[in-house]
């Protein structure tokens, strides 16, 4: 495992903070313009689902190097209701936000790998990597 930096989402202003944070890492790592901001865009629906659905969480960006590998890896946790149905949540075109709907599916195509746990009323952790081809 690598460094590890984190911003706090209690505001939506802190949405940009944990973007800004995202490319900076990604541009740091290696990641071509275009990953740096599928990157980005992961970390911006991380966020914001954060900011909507539980009120305060954190994002945490890392970056990896396993087996000759570089990644980044980011790990969206909150103490929200957690999510009560992950099969509806990873459906394409759900949002109960009026958003654009990419949400988790999008955010799990934007990376490479992508873990959900959540538990009702504990919170959700979601973490997901970007590796350097």
């Amino acid at each position: 495992m690598g460094d590890r930096s984190s911003v706090e989402i209690n505001r939506e202003w802190d949405i940009v903070a944990a973007r800004q944070l995202g490319r900076n890492e990604a541009k740091k790592s290696g990641f071509s313009t275009v990953d740096q901001a599928r990157i980005t865009t992961a970390i911006s629906e991380l966020a914001r689902n954060i900011y909507l659905y539980a009120g305060k969480g954190k994002i945490e960006i890392e970056s990896l190097s396993v087996d000759g590998l570089s990644g980044i890896t980011i790990i969206a946790s909150d103490e929200g209701p957690g999510i009560s149905d992950i099969r509806i949540v990873m459906e394409d075109g759900f949002t109960t936000s009026g958003g654009l709907g990419a949400g988790m599916p999008g955010v799990r195509r934007l990376m490479d790998e992508f873990k959900l746990e959540t538990e009702v009323g504990v919170g959700t952790v979601i973490t997901a990597t970007k590796w350097l081809r």
